[in-house]
């Protein structure tokens, strides 16, 4: 156990090197970075919401416009079945987030039941008195779409937060319906425009004049004019590839890049239907509508309308992110100042001095210089573990602070298990060198089961945590393997070094 390879001593010696050189730049102030040469590592650790302030913002998902919506693209789409079925039908509609089908021929039910199960598999199909056929979406159905909502709305908020540049934001969710965001740093004002903007783009052909149906929508420049539009969208916003700011004829407009799919479409849409206007249209508003003047076939175009670079820049942003699957609302807004995040940076670093004094007072007290041998390794796990969390651009919140201060105590515990091993071994009277080596080979098994239990309690943590428990976790499994490596290959290096240069007789512990 006291003999060391020359390479194995070589990476030790680098290994403590590198967590000091990866760890130093956490405590440079802005003058001393100004001289750190751009060859060395320059990640820092990234504070959390409570530590840097920043924006805490709860959004609530509105699921029912989610089922509204499905229940009209499922009425929509039964119309155009049942016709092309040939079965009649007395009404078809939507009631709340249900369909309503009476046939006009009750014989034909099971044959629209099949059509209907064909199509739409998770729906219930509740049968009344009269005929009337009510489909509504089934248990599993009901929960599918709203757990595909959610992630996908997470989804989306994630794109439309990393387009600010916001730096490891938390965003999960809470609860059926509900969306937590925690943005450290960020501006609560500002996330709000951008998250909460459903951003759903579409394309639509005008309706003829004497044709029933379509929806009729305001345009944005002129909210008194409405414009009647067919339901149907022939392009997307999903089949957008790109979105930028741009100059049209010195007007500020919205570029965009259509992909492979979505390209064909609008090149064969613009080549059936030149000398027709052309709606664009967003959440609800038309923003435009153009008049086709040629086969549009290199899949991009612009978007005009009253914009200035800000606001086709946001939009641009918006567009790119992706739409909302459903409207979101603010139920919760809180604002953490930097001023309190400082503070509990400091009460944290204070906690972790004191922490750390107290723990080598207490090894150099009881172990002499053994204990200082200790108190070295301490500082090469405390730079380790803060170089890992900097490597790794771990976020820092007030939990992962505790479970740093944590990892002090719990350092210094595979020392003391080696020293204690050590002097029952002297007591015995055995040498200097015999009672060390015994120390470190019977003490392994113990430390090995002690850290691996801490561990796989961290592991759990982290697998059923969120938030600031999986902080916690973070730094306290870091912390248990960085010990381990301190604690034991460092000290023993530390008393290697020391008997080679000493050889001692007794030992002062």
């Amino acid at each position: 156990m006291l003999q060391l390879a020359s390479w194995k001593k070589t990476l030790i010696l680098l290994t403590c090197l590198g967590g000091l050189l990866f760890a130093l730049p956490n405590v440079l102030n802005a003058d001393l970075k100004a001289y750190w040469p751009h060859w060395l590592p320059q990640k820092t650790i990234n504070l959390g919401l409570d530590l840097r302030g920043g924006a805490h913002l709860l959004y609530q998902v509105d699921l029912e416009s989610v089922f509204k919506e499905r229940a009209d693209m499922i009425k929509q789409d039964l119309r155009s079945t049942l016709r092309k079925e040939k079965i009649a039908y007395a009404r078809l509609s939507v009631d709340d987030e249900s369909v309503v089908l009476l046939l006009r021929d009750a014989q034909q039910g099971e044959a629209a039941r099949k059509l209907i199960r064909k199509s739409y598999a998770d729906l219930d199909i509740d049968v009344a008195d009269d005929g009337t056929m009510t489909l509504s979406a089934s248990e599993a159905g009901h929960k599918r779409i709203v757990d595909q909502t959610i992630a996908q709305s997470i989804e989306i908020v994630r794109r439309r937060i990393d387009e600010l540049g916001t730096t490891e934001p938390l965003i999960q969710r809470q609860g059926e319906d509900r969306i937590l965001v925690q943005a450290p740093g960020g501006d609560a004002s500002a996330l709000k425009a951008v998250i909460g903007t459903t951003a759903k783009l579409s394309f639509h052909l005008l309706m003829e004049a004497g044709k029933a149906g379509g929806i009729t929508l305001p345009e944005a420049d002129n909210p008194a004019s409405r414009l009647r539009l067919q339901r149907e969208a022939l392009i997307t916003g999903d089949m957008l590839d790109d979105a930028y700011p741009t100059d049209q004829q010195g007007r500020v407009a919205i570029g965009f890049r259509l992909s492979n799919v979505g390209g064909r479409r609008f090149c064969e849409v613009t080549r059936n239907n030149i000398g027709n206007p052309f709606a664009i249209v967003l959440d609800d508003e038309i923003l435009s509508a153009p008049v086709i003047q040629s086969a549009i076939c290199g899949g991009s175009g612009v978007i005009t309308g009253n914009f200035n670079y800000a606001s086709a820049n946001d939009l641009a942003t918006l567009l790119r992110a992706g739409a909302l699957p459903a409207p979101l609302s603010v139920v919760e807004e809180r604002s953490v100042g930097p001023s309190l995040g400082a503070d509990s940076v400091a009460a944290g670093k204070i906690a972790g001095l004191i922490g750390l004094v107290g723990v080598l007072i207490f090894m150099i007290v009881s172990y002499g210089l053994f204990g200082i041998f200790a108190a070295g390794a301490l500082g090469v796990n405390v730079a380790l573990l803060i170089a890992v969390l900097s490597g790794i651009q771990a976020t820092l919140t007030l939990p992962g602070i505790a479970g740093i201060v944590l990892t002090m105590g719990m350092a210094v515990d595979a020392n003391v298990l080696i020293f204690e091993r050590i002097r029952e071994e002297m007591r015995l009277g055995r040498s200097a060198i015999n009672a060390i080596e015994a120390g470190y080979r019977h003490a392994m098994s113990t430390i090995v089961d002690s850290n691996l239990t801490t561990l796989i309690a961290a592991f759990i943590l982290f697998s059923f945590g969120t938030g600031p428990v999986k902080g916690f976790a973070v730094t306290l499994a870091i912390g248990i393997m960085t010990s381990f490596f301190s604690a034991v290959m460092v000290t023993r290096l530390f008393v290697i070094t020391w008997l080679a240069n000493r050889r001692p007789k007794e030992l002062p512990i």
